[in-house]
């Protein structure tokens, strides 16, 4: 029961922040999409430095009743936060939980009947796990839906999906005990698929008004013939195109004069705010307008990981450098596994990246959309982090080398705030955008 409490007290600060928000004060929070434990730690150290709530969310790809890419369901999940909480020494009650684009998506090539079944039982196991930030999206066709290859299924399947989806997170919560708190929900039907778009040479078109009304009128009359008013008062957000996205080299940035008339546009007869997905490698003041503008939830992933592997990168280069020499020492040989790893199992990089041969080489390293972020998993990769980890708490790094791979870390190591251990730099690499986040959404000065 105390754990239900401390999940029900972040619930209420979670969303008295996004009043906050409403009213104008430029109060945000950052939603970190990822399982990666170095991203979770260095998300919690961020929590605690700032005395804030903590949003880690799973998707639908990462986290399903069946294990996921990362081979965890929802309540393994829910565990394996806590422990790392713990071990972080960050309360839960600074912890919410959400579940991510939780939809038919996983199961999109089979009928909708069938994908819809799978769907809605895995919105129940994140709700008897204990996530309370339930993003509904069954945006996406499946594979008896009547359209064409281009085109998105109209508003009125969406949401009405989408209300059976909340109607089983609601019979889920029935069977929690009578303390716990209700689920919170997020809409929309514009909305990035997991894992991030595909983009061309132009940046995405903003969410135009009018399509918004639409979209909240319908899901409000497909809640209603579910018999979910309740759980429509608890639509807490609503997935809008603010104009931002990023391929594998190219970022394109947020423009609040185009944004203006959706700003304007929230404070007329709903109660919610704005989600904002793929705001990755926008810049801290973009970032900061884009919580001005009620885009009060913020998600970020790919950037995360991204920084995480330049981290380890840098590490690896170091370890190269420092120990090849040295008798007995194995070197890691991290980027070749992990680029062969990436090679063998194409699935997961596939249908994002193209080009000739070199041009590949380069994406799967280098890509903004990060694909590499799904292999760090893999036993082969897992294997050849913790040999680098090892060999270089073993045989620390000279300061005067670190200076050249990772120069912020080696300034704050000679500064005396962290260590040489990788461990401590990969977090604190991490620590630099989840810093232009913890500044964007008011938590910093």
């Amino acid at each position: 029961m105390g754990s239900q409490r401390k999940a029900g007290d972040s619930v209420r600060k979670f969303r008295e922040l996004l009043a906050a928000n409403r009213r104008g004060k430029g109060l945000g929070i950052y939603s970190v999409c990822s399982a990666n434990r170095f991203v979770l730690e260095a998300g919690m150290l961020q929590a605690l430095r700032d005395g804030n709530l903590l949003l880690i969310e799973a998707t639908s790809n990462q986290v399903n009743q069946f294990g996921g890419y990362t081979g965890q369901t929802p309540a393994d999940f829910a565990k394996f936060v806590e422990q790392v909480a713990m071990a972080m020494g960050l309360s839960m009650e600074r912890v919410v939980l959400g579940g991510d684009h939780l939809g038919p998506h996983v199961w999109r090539k089979e009928p909708s009947s069938s994908a819809m079944e799978r769907a809605k039982e895995m919105v129940g196991a994140y709700v008897r796990a204990g996530f309370k930030k339930i993003h509904l999206d069954a945006s996406m066709p499946c594979a008896d839906d009547q359209v064409s290859r281009n085109q998105s299924l109209p508003d009125e399947n969406v949401s009405a999906r989408a209300a059976e989806l909340c109607a089983a997170a609601e019979h889920a919560h029935k069977s929690l005990s009578p303390s716990s708190s209700s689920p919170v929900y997020v809409i929309g039907t514009e909305v990035p698929i997991p894992g991030g778009e595909i983009v061309g040479s132009q940046s995405p078109e903003v969410t135009r008004t009018e399509d918004l009304a639409h979209t909240l009128e319908v899901a409000e009359k497909a809640f209603g013939t579910e018999r979910l008013s309740s759980a429509w008062e608890r639509v807490i957000a609503v997935v809008v195109q603010p104009g931002v996205e990023f391929g594998d080299t190219s970022v394109f940035p947020y423009d609040s004069k185009k944004a203006k008339p959706l700003a304007r546009w929230l404070s007329r007869g709903w109660s919610g705010v704005y989600e904002a997905h793929s705001t990755d490698y926008q810049t801290q003041v973009a970032l900061r307008q884009m919580v001005m503008d009620h885009f009060a939830i913020l998600k970020v992933g790919p950037w995360l990981t991204f920084a995480f592997r330049e981290a380890v990168f840098a590490l690896a280069a170091i370890e190269k450098e420092l120990l090849s020499g040295r008798g007995g020492v194995i070197l890691s040989g991290l980027p070749e596994i992990l680029e062969k790893a990436m090679k063998d199992e194409p699935m997961h990089w596939k249908s994002y990246y193209s080009g000739d041969e070199e041009t590949l080489r380069i994406a799967l390293k280098y890509s903004y959309s990060d694909r590499a972020r799904y292999y760090w998993p893999q036993p082969a990769v897992s294997a050849a982090l913790q040999q680098l980890l090892h060999n270089l708490t073993e045989n620390p790094v000279p300061t005067s080398m670190l200076s050249q791979y990772l120069p912020a870390q080696a300034q704050a190591a000679r500064a005396g705030e962290i260590t040489e251990q990788p461990a401590v730099l990969i977090r604190h690499k991490i620590l630099e955008v989840l810093d232009q986040y913890a500044y964007a959404c008011g938590l910093q000065q």
